[in-house]
């Protein structure tokens, strides 16, 4: 069994006119990747970028006209290279060098000051920065849990990382697992079909599959990256986005049937990849669900199937993120993103000389997010933009801390003139229980009557009803999921979607509740 450890951190770069400035990034990319042996995060031979190029430089630095939208690893790190070179960034960065500690100094509290120490071919040094940024990022540490697969210690055959993987020779006409349906576990299960005797894919939840074109050809984020769709993110309810983006998603093909379709009560998540369902469709993919247990030669699987006389394993379950070089309380503060503010600043500094850059999810090109927040971060190191005292953020993560611990649903009823009975679920309280103000789910083209309130809710619950000036746009066909089958008879409740004309009930922050629709209906004897 394959054991790792953190790898190092290497780069030290002083920057900027503010000071000294450290900053520790940790993508470490080389032309030879397959050679490499310094333990840092690398990448498969065949890797393309799922980003178009018109979506992911630097916006000083544009790729070259010549580049393909979606360029191999290598064009990219060409791309790195060319921008360090462009300016002159190079003699500022220590390479081979880590980073054992970064400590604050004694007079932390008047001048932010952090006491950094690193090492360099076994020589230590010391010395002092003005400022920190920590730019590690996700895919630090491989994420390998072995304990949530009974039996893989009995497992005789080969067991790694999809960091480990390379390229697909080694595993020529074996028996493939590869666990995790992320863009890693799809691309690398495509690249070993064309090799491997077989390729088994598992996935726990299910994804949506994108292609990297869109209609017309184009490069698909480029052309739904836009801020007309990021309006209507905003305001339209997220069960109808929903609805739209699975009717969207399976016109390419059935998601269902290709056994991607995502599991009911699962975040939804997406990939990108456009040869994964020919692979499925060829036979040379066979998707399963999560892996139950091991045997000595087998795969046992949720749904009950087996898999016998399998060689290799492929771990395509991400990476784990964490500081090593930081003190307590700061390297536990910075490991619960929670108490980053904004997902850059700590929140318990007297000093605002520390940031974390690029510890975000995201579905664009982390380059362009990942300038924003340095940009942001510098300005706030030199004193040109502000962040709220360190008493409003605090209060702010006790009060995140109290929605996360709060009960997901409260349930109220209605009845209907026809004595159909809807039962409407009014979800987790937008702001305080306090204010009355709930997302709120109602289907029917009937009038709602009350028939029972939210426990210690009553009041707020029904004011809000009776204070809205509401819009109600009616279906014109009812779907089957919004037919109330009463005998043969189907009874249609239409879905109402209500649109707010006037202002609702605010709180004294003057912040407006906000409205999203979905229900369950039951039929009442």
């Amino acid at each position: 069994m394959r054991t790792w450890s953190p790898p190092a951190l290497r780069e030290v770069t002083t920057l900027g006119d503010y000071g000294s400035l450290l900053c520790v990034p940790s993508l470490h990319l080389s032309p030879s990747i397959e050679d490499s042996k310094d333990g840092m995060t690398r990448v498969y031979r065949s890797l393309v970028t799922n980003v178009c190029k018109e979506m992911s430089c630097y916006s000083d630095f544009p790729f070259q006209e010549d580049y393909p939208n979606f360029m191999s690893h290598g064009k990219f790190w060409d791309y790195l290279q060319a921008f360090a070179k462009h300016f002159d960034l190079l003699k500022y960065i220590s390479f081979k060098t880590t980073v054992c500690s970064v400590t604050k100094c004694p007079d932390f509290s008047e001048n932010g000051q952090w006491d950094v120490v690193t090492e360099t071919e076994g020589k230590q040094n010391r010395a002092v920065f003005d400022a920190v940024m920590v730019c590690t990022g996700h895919f630090l540490n491989p994420h390998l849990p072995l304990e949530s697969f009974p039996g893989v210690h009995n497992f005789q055959g080969q067991i790694l990382h999809s960091q480990e993987y390379r390229t697909p020779e080694a595993f020529q006409g074996k028996r493939v697992l590869v666990i995790g349906l992320g863009n890693t576990g799809g691309d690398i299960a495509v690249e070993l079909s064309r090799t491997a005797a077989q390729v088994f894919l598992s996935t726990r939840t299910g994804t949506w599959v994108y292609s990297r074109s869109s209609v017309g050809g184009y490069p698909r984020n480029m052309m739904s990256t836009r801020r007309c769709n990021n309006l209507i993110a905003q305001v339209v309810p997220s069960c109808f986005l929903n609805w739209i983006q699975e009717r969207q998603m399976n016109k390419r093909f059935n998601h269902e049937n290709y056994g991607l379709s995502i599991t009911k009560g699962k975040k939804k998540k997406a990939i990108v990849n456009d040869e994964l369902p020919t692979c499925i469709l060829c036979g040379t993919i066979t998707v399963k669900t999560s892996v139950k247990e091991f045997t000595e030669t087998s795969a046992v699987f949720e749904d009950g199937t087996v898999e016998t006389n399998m060689d290799t394993v492929i771990f395509a379950t991400g990476y784990t993120f964490s500081f090593p070089f930081l003190e307590e309380p700061l390297k536990s503060l910075c490991s619960k993103k929670m108490f980053l503010y904004k997902r850059v600043f700590p929140q318990n500094l007297e000093k605002t000389t520390f940031a974390v850059i690029g510890l975000i999810s995201l579905t664009g090109s982390i380059l362009a997010a990942t300038e924003l927040q340095a940009r942001w971060a510098t300005r706030v190191f030199k004193g040109l933009c502000k962040i709220p005292p360190t008493q409003k953020l605090m209060a702010e993560v006790i009060r995140k801390q109290q929605l996360i611990k709060r009960p997901l649903a409260n349930t109220v009823s209605y009845y209907l003139p026809n004595k159909s009975r809807i039962q409407t679920l009014l979800m987790t309280p937008l702001l305080s229980p306090e204010t009355g103000l709930f997302r709120i789910l109602s289907v029917s083209h009937f009038p709602l009557c009350p028939l029972a309130q939210p426990q210690g809710q009553a009041a707020p619950c029904r004011s809000l009803f009776e204070d809205l000036q509401l819009h109600r746009v009616l279906s014109q066909k009812p779907s089957p999921a919004s037919t109330i089958h009463r005998g043969t008879k189907p009874l249609c409740a239409h879905i109402t979607l209500l649109a707010c004309c006037s202002p609702l009930t605010h709180t004294a922050s003057g912040a407006p509740a906000s409205l999203l629709f979905l229900t369950q209906a039951k039929h009442h004897p």
